[in-house]
């Protein structure tokens, strides 16, 4: 009987490889471990969202790799659900395949998780690395709750439908002593940092991280008063927003 190959879960860095700025005094395996480029040179077949930005992934992690011997799905908002099936094919023909996140953790806050369903459902071992999550480090230098939180993704993009979401998680932190996690797409961050502000209680705690693992990084936990006083430019810039209220 023909061996299984396994999935991976490959984590990727949080910065934008194609961006030369964002490279400058940064390496990717300062914040990838060895199992990630062990991985990678192991593995031909891979599931991504962009294939150029893998690519550039790839190359950073493992530059001996020969990229004309990579096979490539896509995965992202364009893939019809009827194809999902057919990308872990190579397990069931004994190759591993690598499930690679844009950035960060694949599964969290990423479309990969519909694939690593279908391979529980096949019987293929799913085998995550370690790696970069924007969500957990964020979360571990707030200085917030981290015995009970939750991570709500996107915010409603309508004004009034974003400032209700935004009362709706600061009274269930008061509720329950949960901090309540979410994120913006990075070209609204400065708007979306404006609507916190003039929608959440003056006491209520915000943490706002932003280029995690970046030469640039920059974390920050205040009360939204203090935050009111504060200038900073986020546009562009990935962050992750952390609230936080008692009673």
């Amino acid at each position: 009987m023909k061996n299984i190959g396994k999935l991976y879960l490959i984590p990727t860095t949080l910065t934008d490889l194609s961006n030369p700025d964002s490279l400058k005094e940064f390496s990717a395996m300062e914040v990838l471990p060895q199992t990630v480029k062990r991985a990678i040179e192991l593995i031909d077949h891979y599931i991504v969202e962009n294939e150029k930005t893998a690519r550039k992934s790839i190359r950073a992690v493992f530059p001996e790799k020969k990229q004309p011997d990579l096979k490539i799905s896509l995965l992202n908002k364009h893939t019809d659900v009827a194809d999902h099936q057919q990308m872990l094919a190579p397990c069931l023909e004994g190759f591993p395949v690598g499930l690679l996140s844009e950035a960060g953790c694949p599964g969290v806050a990423d479309p990969g998780a519909a694939i690593v369903k279908i391979a529980h459902e096949k019987g293929i071992q799913v085998v995550p690395l370690v790696g970069p999550s924007s969500i957990l480090l964020a979360l571990m230098a707030s200085g917030m709750n981290g015995q009970s939180f939750a991570f709500n993704g996107y915010l409603p993009i309508e004004k009034s439908e974003k400032k209700q979401a935004l009362k709706n998680l600061e009274k269930l932190s008061a509720d329950k002593n949960q901090s309540q996690i979410f994120m913006e797409t990075p070209y609204r961050n400065n708007k979306f940092l404006e609507d916190m502000l003039q929608t959440l209680q003056p006491n209520t705690l915000l943490c706002v991280a932003c280029d995690i693992t970046l030469p640039t990084e920059y974390i920050k936990t205040s009360t939204v008063a203090n935050w009111k006083k504060t200038k900073v430019d986020l546009h562009n810039r990935p962050c992750i927003f952390i609230i936080h209220r008692t009673n």
